[in-house]
C-alpha cells in the first residue's frame, strides 16, 4: 500500500529553521484554490517544553477547556499537560500491558465530553489490542468499544481520533502477518470507523462491518481538512512511506503493492519518502497544511494540500534537532504540539526526554485565504510594472541564507509574483515575507495578504533558507512577468 505519487526524498533536503516566526514555504500551483493557497506561519525556532521526562509519550489530545491529555505507551499513566504548570499523574490504565511497539497507544476525548466525561483509549491487553471508554475519575470502570483486534511486538497501529462526522477511526496496524490487511474479516491492516457506544455506522461501506478502508501496513496518524476530507500516514518495509487521501471502502494495496502501483484495484498515495526520511507516526492539519512526525527520519514534515485531495512537495523541519517525532497535534487555542519518542528502545534520548513541544502558530489573515493568486490588476491603459531587485547571499556548506529587496519602478500593483532561476542545485526550504514555491530551477515568491500593494517606488522584502550549495546572484529576475534590473 505504498505508491510513491509526489516523492518528497531528496528534493527537499532539509535544514534547521534558524529565524524566528519562520513561514513554512510551500509549493502553490496556480491550480490551487484559495483555501489551500494559505499557510500557516509556524514559529520552529521558538518552541515551548511544556512537560519533560516522559516515558515514549504516545496519545495526546485535549479536554474541552485546552487541558492537554498525554498517554505514556510504556509506563500506561495518563498525565495532565498545560504550559507553564507541572505535569500531573491522572492515574494508570488497568488491563496495559506494553511489549515492544504496544502499551497504551491513542487517546481521544468524547466530542460530548462536557456531558459524559468519556475518555477514549487504544492499547494492548495480554490478548489483544483494543479500544476502551473510561472517565479519569474511574479508568477502572472500562467499557470495551472494540476487542480482538491481533497484537504483536509492531505494526499495532494505535492511533485514534474522532472525525468532524462524530464517528470514531481507528488506524491498525496488520499485527506483522500482512495477509491481513487484504482480508475483509480482519480487523488488522485496517482503518475503522466505529460509532461511539462501539456500534457500527450504518453508512459504513460494508453493512455490519467496522471497515473503513483497507489494505494498510501501519497507519498510525490520521487528519481531517476543512472540508471533512480524511488522511493517514501510512509506515512502509523497506522502501516507502506514504501519505494517503482516505476514501471509504478504499484498498491502499499493502501487502501486494509498496508504494505506486498501476492496478486500479489499488488508491496510490499523494505523498511518499523514503523509510529513511520518514517513518511517519503522528498528523496534523492546520489552515490545509499538513504536519506529519517522522521517527526514523527525525525531522517534521510539512505537506501542503491543494484543496482537492492531493499534496504539494513537502518540505522538512527540525531536522535532527529534537530527535523521533511521534505525535502531532492541533491544540484548541491554534498551536502545534509535538512529542518526542526517543526512549522508545530505538532513539538517542536527551536527558530531559521525552519531551512534549508547543510551537506557535500564526494563521492566514482572512484576505490572504480568499485572495486568488496574485496577479497584476486588469487593465489596459497601464503600462506592465518592472522592478529593481537588490539579492544577497550568505553561504555555509549545505546552506543558503538570502534577503531580497523588490522595489516596484512601475504603476502601482496590488499583488505582485517575483521570479527568478537558480545557478546552482539550491532548494529553498522555507520563507518569510513571501510564499515560496519552486520548480526544478524556477523560483516563484509572492506577495503575503499584507506586502502585496506597491506604489511606484515602494520595497518589499522577504527572505528564505535553501538547501544546496552556490551563491551566485540570479539575473533574471521578473516582476508579474516584466523584467527587472539586478543589483
Amino acid at each position: 500500500m505504498h505508491k510513491p505519487a509526489i516523492v518528497a526524498a531528496a528534493a527537499v533536503a532539509g535544514v534547521a529553521l534558524s529565524v524566528a516566526g519562520i513561514a513554512v514555504a510551500v509549493d502553490l500551483p496556480q491550480t490551487r484554490n484559495a483555501t489551500a493557497a494559505a499557510a500557516p506561519t509556524v514559529d520552529f525556532l521558538n518552541p515551548t517544553t511544556v512537560a519533560s521526562n516522559l516515558r515514549v509519550p504516545w496519545g495526546l489530545t485535549y479536554l474541552p477547556d485546552g487541558t492537554a491529555l498525554v498517554a505514556e505507551r510504556d509506563r500506561a499513566q495518563i498525565l495532565r499537560v498545560r504550559p507553564g504548570l507541572p505535569t500531573q499523574i491522572v492515574g494508570t490504565v488497568p488491563g496495559v500491558v506494553a511489549s515492544g511497539e504496544g502499551g497504551l497507544l491513542g487517546l481521544a476525548v468524547s466530542p460530548s465530553y462536557a456531558t459524559d466525561n468519556q475518555v477514549y483509549a487504544y492499547y494492548t491487553s495480554s490478548v489483544d489490542n483494543r479500544i476502551v471508554r473510561f472517565t479519569l475519575a474511574d479508568m477502572a470502570a472500562q467499557t470495551t468499544i472494540v476487542s480482538g483486534i491481533a497484537k504483536a511486538g509492531n505494526h499495532n497501529g494505535g492511533r485514534i481520533a474522532f472525525g468532524p462526522d462524530g464517528m470514531l477511526y481507528a488506524g491498525v496496524g496488520d499485527a506483522g502477518v500482512p495477509s491481513r490487511a487484504q482480508n475483509p474479516a480482519s480487523l488488522n491492516g485496517k482503518i475503522l470507523r466505529v460509532r461511539p457506544d462501539g456500534g457500527v455506522p450504518a453508512d459504513n461501506p460494508t453493512a455490519g462491518s467496522l471497515v473503513y478502508s483497507l489494505g494498510h501496513r501501519n497507519v498510525q496518524g490520521l487528519a481531517w481538512d476543512s472540508a471533512g476530507r480524511l488522511y493517514a500516514t501510512e509506515f512502509g518495509q523497506d522502501r516507502t512511506d506514504e501519505v494517503n487521501r482516505i476514501v471509504p471502502g478504499g484498498n491502499y494495496g499493502w501487502p501486494v503493492v509498496e508504494g505506486n502501483s498501476t492496478n486500479p484495484l489499488y488508491r496510490n498515495p499523494i505523498v511518499t519518502w523514503t523509510t529513511a526520511e520518514a517513518s511517519p507516526s503522528g498528523a496534523a492539519i492546520i489552515d490545509n497544511t499538513l504536519f506529519v512526525g517522522a521517527l526514523r527520519g527525525t525531522r517534521l514534515w510539512v505537506v501542503p494540500l491543494d484543496g482537492n485531495g492531493g499534496a504539494g512537495t513537502p518540505t522538512a523541519a527540525l531536522n535532527g534537532r529534537f530527535g523521533r517525532l511521534r505525535t502531532v497535534e492541533k491544540a484548541p487555542d491554534g498551536s502545534l504540539w509535538v512529542t518526542t519518542s526517543n526512549r522508545d528502545g530505538r532513539g538517542t534520548p536527551a536527558a530531559s526526554d521525552d519531551r512534549v513541544f508547543r510551537f506557535a502558530v500564526t494563521s492566514p489573515t482572512p484576505t490572504a485565504t480568499t485572495s486568488a493568486p496574485p496577479t497584476v490588476p486588469p487593465t489596459v491603459t497601464s503600462p506592465a510594472a518592472a522592478c529593481t531587485v537588490s539579492y544577497s547571499a550568505n553561504g555555509l556548506p549545505g546552506l543558503l541564507l538570502g534577503n531580497v529587496r523588490l522595489t516596484n519602478q512601475g504603476p502601482a500593483v496590488g499583488s505582485w509574483t517575483l521570479t527568478w532561476t537558480f545557478s546552482g542545485n539550491q532548494r529553498i526550504t522555507s520563507a518569510w515575507g513571501a510564499r515560496v514555491g519552486q520548480s526544478g530551477r524556477a523560483v516563484s515568491a509572492r506577495n503575503e495578504s499584507w506586502n502585496g500593494a506597491l506604489s511606484t517606488g515602494a520595497s518589499a522584502n522577504f527572505g528564505f533558507l535553501a538547501s544546496g550549495s552556490g551563491t551566485a546572484r540570479p539575473t533574471d529576475f521578473t516582476l508579474n512577468g516584466t523584467a527587472c534590473t539586478a543589483s
